[in-house]
């Protein structure tokens, strides 16, 4: 019982995340955009690419799910490897998480991402065609919710789990009282789209048998394996990144 009642602490621990007021190392071009929905208003970024091809108006655009102990702050310089090839970055922050009000559950996140992509694709200058969803850790989950609501190019999925419910037995808990099950499994499976699969070997975690498991069920799907754990994954970014555009490229969504 007190599993089942304290479970939401567990997966999502925003205690343990220093509030940050002051947004710092911030890109100068970002535009905060603020989404109204049940929980009340959550924050996210808007970052253009860093480049765009003069032959083609509008670009493919990244929308990022962080891991469960982590803010969209910790994340714009990080993913700036993605602007550097053409690529718009839209980051989604939790309820709850940061500066943004409420309180994080599979719903909640689920409303604020589909929130988030209507309010996005609006926007000319985004190809709606080329909507790549990324998710870590839990943002996997995260990106998998969106993916089954609203059409998508691709998923990339970093140290993703096949299912809350997959955890459970760990804890003793029934299948059945897990509150927020992100069966990612289940999207997976029917995601007619390309999948890249990241994962650790050795994570710590989330076992890389989630990963293979992924793979296994996906239509298309393929598997990175680092040699890392779950927080250090991946250990190498150039390598990552030359992965990441291989992968994009192969699907036909990088301009040029």
């Amino acid at each position: 019982m007190l599993l089942f009642l304290f479970q939401r602490h567990l997966m999502f621990p925003r205690s343990l995340i220093e509030p940050m007021d002051v947004i710092a190392d911030a890109p100068p071009n970002r535009e905060t955009i603020w989404l109204d929905t049940s929980e009340g208003r959550t924050e996210t970024w808007f970052i253009p690419p860093a480049r765009q091809s003069i032959d083609q108006p509008t670009y493919p655009l990244v929308i990022f799910a962080h891991g469960n102990a982590e803010l969209i702050d910790f994340w714009a310089r990080e993913l700036s490897p993605l602007r550097r090839l053409g690529v718009g970055l839209l980051l989604v922050e939790y309820p709850g998480y940061g500066r943004s009000q409420g309180r994080p559950s599979q719903a909640s996140i689920t409303e604020v991402f589909v929130t988030a992509y209507d309010r996005i694709v609006k926007n000319p200058q985004v190809d709606p065609k080329r909507i790549i969803l990324m998710g870590r850790s839990i943002g996997g989950g995260a990106a998998c919710q969106l993916a089954a609501q609203r059409s998508t190019a691709a998923l990339i999925l970093m140290s993703t789990f096949t299912s809350a419910k997959a955890f459970a037995p760990k804890y003793l808990v029934p299948g059945f009282l897990v509150r927020d099950p992100f069966d990612n499994l289940d999207v997976v499976r029917k995601f007619t789209g390309p999948v890249l699969l990241i994962h650790g070997q050795h994570d710590e975690i989330i076992p890389f048998s989630h990963g293979k498991r992924l793979q296994q069920s996906a239509r298309q799907a393929r598997l990175i394996a680092y040699p890392c754990g779950h927080n250090d994954c991946p250990p190498r970014k150039d390598v990552f990144w030359k992965d990441i555009e291989g992968f994009l490229h192969q699907s036909g969504l990088l301009n040029g």
